[in-house]
C-alpha cells in the first residue's frame, strides 16, 4: 500500500485516484476549488464524473503541502496552461516522489512539453515521467478494462509506476521515449477537434478515415523532427489516443469542434463545454510549431485558420480536398 498525491481534481485527476484507491492505495487528491473538496470529503462525489463514487481511501484538501507530505508518488494532473505555476507552488514540499505529467498539451507561451516545464522546475534530483494513452475519465472511473504507457529516462520508476497502476482494469507498458508519447497525446486532441466539425458537417466514414489517417501523419512527422521514435505514434499514445478522441461522445475536444463547426465562437465553446479544452491552445502551439520545423501539416494549418481567421468549416474542406496532387 502506497501514498499518492495527484495534483488536480477534475475528472482526470479524480479518476486516476478512484482507480488507484481500489487497489488499496491511500490518496491524497489537492483541489483548487474549495466546494470539489467538500463534494469528495463529504458527498463523495466529483461533478465531472456523475456515475462514479469515490472510496473511502481518498481524501481531498486544498492544503498542497497537506496533498504532497508522506507520499512516494505524485501525479500531476492540471490543465497544462496551468503546470509551471502549480509546479512552483508545490516543488518545495517535495522530497523523493516521482513526479507523473498526467497532463496532455503543451506551455502555450514557450512551446515546451510539459515534462519539460517540469524539468525546468523541479529540483534536479526529483525523478519524472509521463502516463498516457487512450483513457477517457468516465470509464476508467467506472472500472472500464484501459491500457496506457508510462515514460520516462528512469527504469526504476517506470517499473514502480506499472507496477503501482497494474490491475485486472489497466494494463501500463512502458517506454523511455518522453518526446514521443507527450506529443502523441498532446497532437491528437487538435485532430479529434476537427473530428468534431467534421461531425458537426455531417461528412461521413470516408471523411473520417481519411481525416485520421493523414492527421497521424501530420501527428508523426512533426513528433519524430521534434525528437520523438516514429513507432510510437502507430502505438497506444499516438494511433491509441487518436482513435479514442476522435470518435468518442466523451471527447471534450471532439465537442468543442462540433460547436465551433455549428457557428459558434471560441469563447462560446469554452462556456458550453465547460472544462479545459486542451485542443484550441493546442492548435497555436502546433502551428507555431510546424512552422519552426519545416514541417508540412495542411489539416493544422487550415483548422488554425478556421479558428482565427474566420475560414468557413466548409470552405476549410474544400481546401484540404483540392490540395495539390502528390503521392502518399
Amino acid at each position: 500500500m502506497k501514498t499518492i498525491s495527484v495534483i488536480g481534481s477534475g475528472s482526470w485527476g479524480t479518476a486516476l485516484a478512484i482507480h488507484l484507491a481500489k487497489l488499496g492505495n491511500n490518496v491524497k487528491i489537492w483541489s483548487f476549488a474549495k466546494e470539489e473538496a467538500d463534494l469528495i470529503n463529504n458527498e463523495r462525489k466529483c461533478k465531472f464524473l456523475p456515475l462514479a463514487h469515490i472510496p473511502e481511501n481518498i481524501f481531498c484538501t486544498t492544503n498542497m503541502e497537506e496533498a504532497i507530505q508522506g507520499s512516494s508518488i505524485l501525479l500531476h494532473v492540471t490543465p497544462s496552461k496551468f503546470t509551471r505555476e502549480i509546479a512552483k507552488q508545490y516543488k518545495s514540499y517535495i522530497t523523493n516522489q516521482q513526479v507523473i505529467v498526467c497532463s496532455k498539451g503543451f506551455e502555450k507561451e514557450t512551446l515546451l512539453t510539459l515534462d519539460e516545464v517540469l524539468q525546468q522546475e523541479l529540483p534536479s534530483n526529483i525523478s519524472t515521467g509521463v502516463l498516457s494513452g487512450p483513457s477517457h475519465a468516465e470509464e476508467v472511473s467506472l472500472g472500464i478494462p484501459t491500457a496506457m504507457v508510462v515514460a520516462s529516462t528512469d527504469e526504476a520508476l517506470c517499473k514502480n509506476i506499472q507496477d503501482t497502476f497494474m490491475s485486472e482494469t489497466m494494463r501500463v507498458y512502458t517506454s523511455d521515449d518522453i518526446k514521443g508519447v507527450e506529443l502523441g497525446g498532446a497532437l491528437k486532441n487538435i485532430i479529434a477537434f476537427c473530428a468534431g466539425i467534421a461531425k458537426e458537417l455531417n461528412l461521413g466514414d470516408n471523411s473520417f478515415a481519411a481525416l485520421m489517417t493523414r492527421g497521424l501523419v501530420e501527428i508523426s512527422k512533426l513528433g519524430v523532427k521534434m525528437g520523438g521514435k516514429q513507432s510510437t505514434f502507430y502505438g497506444l499514445t499516438g494511433l491509441g489516443d487518436l482513435i479514442v478522441t476522435c470518435l468518442s461522445e466523451h471527447s471534450r475536444n471532439r465537442k468543442a469542434g462540433m460547436l465551433i463547426g455549428s457557428g459558434l465562437t471560441i469563447e462560446e465553446t469554452k462556456k458550453q463545454v465547460g472544462m479545459t479544452i486542451e485542443s484550441i491552445d493546442n492548435i497555436e502551439v502546433a502551428y507555431e510549431l510546424s512552422n519552426r520545423y519545416q514541417v508540412d501539416m495542411p489539416i493544422v494549418h487550415t483548422v488554425y485558420d478556421v479558428l482565427y481567421h474566420h475560414l468557413e468549416p466548409k470552405e476549410a474542406v474544400k481546401i484540404l480536398m483540392t490540395r495539390e496532387k502528390r503521392s502518399e
